[in-house]
């Protein structure tokens, strides 16, 4: 029996599905520390356990368990590395004493993935009974123009077959997550896909239902994608600039010999905004400019606190705690962002109100790219049938008051937030069967 197959690399998390005809797609589970789950964190590991010359690397659920086990010996996390695939500076990294590509870090975690699906699964890369699909994004964090965007493909494609993914073909992730959707239907609609990954916020409209599963999608199904770089990533970042990087030592000045006090360096604070940034700036240089920065403190506790955070490579663990707030105001006007890792505490207040002025540049710009996709397919938001939402920030209240503002509440829908796209991915590969 041929099988369709889904791989949804994202910035955040990644999951993978296979479909057959006549079957709702199953979703492949992975191991985690509590519980199988069915997203895979796209998280890298590596570790040098002190006194051993061995790198240990692990990808996934685990990475986190073994990057929060090793106390002793050299250790890097790394995650969100998708964001990077369209910025021409971002080549390598040092990883634990070797310069490493992104293509090879990413392909480490795809192949974690496929190694863990295939125990269950079966053969899956290059398997002749199947059809493998893989999402991309509209358009990739960092992209500029076209140019940028088929950049950003090139890498994806040569990080795939450093995992062993050679045969394969794209799909745009929102139109993925409209099969997903699709599934679930009586009638034909007209359908807006808002898809919100780590990365990026991807936008499709289309039209699904009974008659287009029924037969081979036509280009006039298709009336048009769009998408922005910006998603959960840079709310979370919001919240470290204007909660956490002022505890830290954002704002506060150093006094150098006969001269002015003057700031502390703002870029600094910017790689804080990216947790996954915070090990960038373990670097002898950097550590070192650190150093100087507190020896010349006017305000030594909170750049103690930053270096501690620095140098003991805690941007994992200050990730959660502002995750958690960002979570919890999805759902209440106010929550408590605390962080305890002496000599680092942050204990602040955040009220949703406060959030949803800090990031309404970026609602700005998702609002202005759903409508641009509406004019540009020359489509009256009262044609559309539904919005569909789907991704972790489709929760926050302000995105989700951008498309009841434009569509009505009553139209808008959501689910399987996690997995959407890589269910979706596997009915695309089924259907180009």
């Amino acid at each position: 029996m041929s099988r369709g197959i889904g791989l949804d690399f994202g910035t955040t998390n990644s999951a993978l599905a296979l479909a057959e005809t006549g079957s709702p797609p199953r979703v492949a589970r992975f191991q985690a520390p509590d519980a199988a789950t069915e997203s895979f964190r796209s998280v890298l590991f590596s570790g040098r356990p002190e006194g051993s010359p061995e790198v240990v690397s692990v990808a996934g659920p685990l990475a986190i368990e073994r990057y929060l086990a090793m106390e002793d010996g050299e250790r890097r996390l790394l995650q969100s590395l998708k964001a990077f695939l369209a910025s021409r500076l971002f080549t390598s990294t040092n990883l634990l004493g070797r310069a490493t590509t992104l293509e090879d870090m990413i392909g480490r975690i795809v192949r974690g993935l496929l190694d863990e699906a295939e125990a269950e699964h079966g053969p899956i890369a290059g398997a002749s009974d199947a059809t493998l699909v893989v999402g991309r994004p509209v358009r990739f964090a960092r992209s500029k123009q076209a140019e940028d965007d088929d950049f950003a493909r090139d890498r994806l494609r040569q990080a795939l077959a450093r995992a062993g993914v050679s045969q394969f073909t794209f799909e745009y992730e929102p139109v993925a997550a409209a099969y997903h959707y699709e599934q679930s239907l009586d009638d034909d609609e007209l359908v807006l896909i808002a898809d919100f990954g780590g990365g990026t916020s991807d936008f499709c409209l289309l039209r699904v239902g009974p008659s287009t599963r029924g037969r081979p999608r036509r280009a006039e199904d298709m009336l048009g994608t769009a998408g922005v770089a910006v998603a959960g990533d840079a709310f979370g970042a919001k919240i470290v600039r204007h909660a956490v990087a002022p505890q830290v030592g954002r704002g506060s000045q150093q006094q150098k010999l006969f001269g002015k006090p003057v700031p502390v360096p703002a870029w600094i604070y910017r790689d804080l905004e990216r947790w996954h940034h915070l090990s960038f700036l373990r670097s002898p240089k950097t550590l070192g400019i650190l150093h100087d920065i507190l020896r010349h403190s006017l305000d030594k506790p909170r750049i103690e606190a930053l270096l501690h955070l620095v140098e003991n490579d805690l941007g994992y663990a200050l990730f959660r705690a502002v995750e958690r707030t960002k979570t919890e105001l999805s759902t209440q006007a106010e929550s408590r962002l605390y962080f305890d890792d002496p000599p680092t505490r942050i204990d602040v207040r955040v009220a949703r109100a406060d959030f949803e002025s800090w990031i309404r540049e970026e609602l700005d710009e998702i609002a202005g790219c759903a409508d641009r996709l509406l004019k540009d397919s020359a489509v009256d938001a009262q044609r559309v049938d539904r919005v569909f939402m789907t991704g972790g920030s489709s929760f926050v209240p302000a995105v989700r008051g951008i498309f009841e503002d434009r569509f009505g509440a009553d139209k808008i829908r959501g689910g399987g937030e996690l997995i959407s796209v890589a269910s979706g991915l596997a009915l695309r590969a089924l259907d180009s069967r």
